[in-house]
């Protein structure tokens, strides 16, 4: 079930732990991303306050939220990007679009399988694609102060089989928010703190989210008949129908 987009909005835009957040996990898809120049970046559930590095790069970026959830018109004082879509029919063409972003998505879906083969089908051969999810592991999971204390959490191999499931390969795996879920100010003072030490981790599990990026790898078509070109064919059957003169080249 997924949540409502007022609840979303005022999480991430509206409060402390919210802003924080988001720019944890915005730091570090823009790490894994730094440009997208000429492309086409969308992002799926509510991810859109993800896609601002891209809007003065990109070619297009779309925002697409599921009807369940709601839409908002983003971004502020512009021109509105934002769609309202069905989890499983989003207005793009096949093959359009060079990265996706899917965040407070997948954990909500009613059917996690037909989205994923949404988001293949919308993906162009080589397009990347990075989904964020809640941790089972992790503190954020397990609280209903933030967006991802609902739906289904993931441990990564879990995170991993599903989207192999649905052909898509892995490149990076890596987990943040390890500050805890809370709004007290003394957290919010050593956020920053406990994330520089979270990453020097030894364990993935640690952060209370998950970022799995992957790419739409897809294999060349297979030719028919013989793959190179025959330079001396045999002449077998060279002569056939020919008199002896003719095929000496004589003189009738």
């Amino acid at each position: 079930m997924h949540l409502d987009v007022l609840d979303l909005r005022n999480f991430y835009y509206r409060s402390a732990l919210g802003r924080a957040a988001q720019k944890v996990i915005r730091d570090e898809l823009f790490s894994l991303w730094p440009e997208a120049k000429g492309q086409t970046v969308a992002g799926f559930g509510f991810a859109v306050p993800l896609l601002r590095p891209y809007l003065n790069d990109a070619r297009r970026v779309i925002g697409l939220m599921p009807g369940p959830q709601g839409v908002m018109p983003w971004p502020a004082g512009q021109p509105n990007i934002s769609v309202l879509c069905e989890d499983t029919f989003w207005p793009i063409q096949t093959g359009q679009v060079d990265k996706l972003v899917v965040m407070h998505g997948l954990e909500t879906s009613d059917n996690p399988d037909a989205l994923l083969d949404e988001c293949w089908r919308v993906l162009g051969p080589g397009g990347r694609a990075v989904f964020i999810v809640p941790n089972r592991a992790g503190l954020w999971s397990r609280s209903d102060n933030t967006p991802f204390g609902f739906g289904r959490p993931f441990s990564l191999g879990q995170l991993d089989a599903l989207l192999r499931k649905h052909q898509f390969v892995t490149e990076r795996s890596m987990s943040m928010l390890y500050q805890p879920p809370s709004h007290r100010r003394i957290w919010r003072k050593t956020a920053g703190l406990l994330e520089r030490l979270g990453q020097h981790m030894p364990v993935i599990t640690a952060g209370g989210v998950l970022m799995v990026e992957v790419s739409k790898q897809i294999a060349a078509p297979t030719r028919t008949g013989l793959t190179e070109k025959v330079r001396r064919p045999l002449r077998a059957l060279e002569g056939i129908g020919q008199t002896p003169e003719t095929a000496r080249g004589g003189d009738l």
